[in-house]
């Protein structure tokens, strides 16, 4: 028996959704993870970062080292 250009493309598109049924619990908790790595560990590092940058800034400009607001 022969398939025919028709009966592939069915067939692909069946594999198609199948794997894609499949692989959106993956990606979602993939994304998942990614905003929790953000929201944990990324943001809260940057703040601190950005935190330490402005006293650093302040103190620099206390001392005359630096007129404050430039950089």
């Amino acid at each position: 028996m022969a398939l025919t250009n028709e009966d592939l493309l069915a067939i692909s598109q069946l594999l198609d959704a199948k794997l894609d049924a499949r692989l959106q619990p993956i990606e979602n908790r993939l994304k998942r993870i990614e905003v929790n790595l953000l929201e944990n560990n990324v943001i809260p590092r940057l703040n601190r970062i950005e935190k330490s940058s402005d006293q650093t800034q302040r103190k620099a400009a206390e001392n005359g080292k630096v007129r404050a607001g430039s950089q």
